[in-house]
């Protein structure tokens, strides 16, 4: 068995601690979610750091570059974490016992409307790019369709707004650059935008199922049709809000998780399914608390019935398939 996690915000949190505290994080061992220890723990093929930047702080774009020196100075560190760029990397790591480091981004804000941005972003390393966070960007539009008293309102999705005219020029080439797609903070109209631009699969890289949790950054039953049938996947996210709609029981369990994957099973089969933590970008107070506890995610599948074929897909095969079919 071995792992592919689609998202965790990592980078960022080293990044923050070293810039406005002066403290030096190491990833080969911290009190983080995600070290090189606990990778290593959790038996992890790939793991994918994203670059999260506030879309509304001073200077987005050159907060980006500052969380990519970052990176490449964390990984420089570590000795069984490699960069991978393209298919043959992540095997050729895998082959080395490496676990592969994917560089992606959380807020395709950054590019500032300018596909020359984009291309730099690429020729620096990053991969993937989550269009939009929970604002209003160049290329389309969060999730929630409206506020209440000043809050998002994480209910009611936005099915209006869709990708702007220069969000289906970066779509496309993205496709080109062979930069994978991810639409986890798109409004559902950005989605299906996405969905019938894209030439190459799509991912949502940490959303569940709407089925089970009516949070807005879940996916639809049609969605998760469409993106199975596009050859896609979604990363099941961990944070307590995605999973459970109750108060009143567990929230943050395993079941919780598993509940959400036997969901989409039933719905298309476990192709379209994948992993997208969310590490370091929520809280530890789950069942799931950090990248070495996956051994027991597994055992939970095995006990649930799942068989071999179907644990490893879930796990890392259906994430590295649409690896190979979109990177370059």
């Amino acid at each position: 068995m071995k792992i592919i996690d689609l998202h965790c915000d990592t980078i960022c949190v080293i990044d923050r601690f070293k810039r406005k505290k002066n403290e030096n994080i190491s990833l080969i061992e911290n009190s983080l979610q995600i070290d090189e220890k606990k990778l290593i723990s959790g038996n992890y093929f790939a793991q994918c750091f994203a670059m999260f930047v506030f879309l509304e702080g001073e200077n987005p774009f050159e907060a980006c570059v500052n969380e990519i020196d970052t990176f490449y100075q964390k990984i420089e560190e570590c000795e069984n974490i490699k960069l991978a760029l393209n298919y043959d990397d992540l095997i050729k790591n895998n082959t080395d016992n490496k676990v592969s480091a994917i560089l992606t981004i959380e807020e395709g804000g950054v590019c500032k409307g300018n596909l020359s941005f984009l291309n730099i972003f690429y020729r620096l390393g990053i991969r993937m790019i989550c269009l939009n966070w929970n604002f209003e960007n160049e290329i389309g539009f969060p999730n929630y369709g409206k506020f209440i008293e000043d809050k998002p309102d994480y209910i009611t999705p936005n099915i209006k707004d869709g990708l702007t005219e220069f969000g289906f020029t970066m779509v496309k080439r993205m496709n080109e650059l062979g930069m994978i797609v991810d639409v986890s903070h798109l409004s559902d109209k950005g989605f299906w935008d996405v969905l019938n631009t894209s030439s190459k699969p799509i991912v949502a890289s940490h959303s569940n199922a709407r089925g089970v949790c009516k949070h807005v950054r879940n996916l639809t039953d049609e969605m998760i049709i469409a993106l199975h049938k596009k050859g896609g996947v979604m990363g099941m996210n961990y944070c307590a809000s995605f999973l459970n709609d109750d108060e009143t029981i567990g929230k943050n369990t395993i079941d919780c998780l598993i509940e959400h994957i036997i969901y989409i099973k039933n719905l298309v089969g476990v192709d379209v399914i994948a992993l997208g933590s969310d590490f370091d970008g929520i809280n530890s107070d789950i069942e799931l608390k950090d990248a070495s506890y996956m051994v027991g995610f597994v055992e939970r599948l095995v006990q649930e019935g799942f068989s071999k074929d179907e644990i490893d897909k879930i796990c890392y095969l259906n994430a590295l398939r649409v690896f190979k079919e979109v990177l370059k």
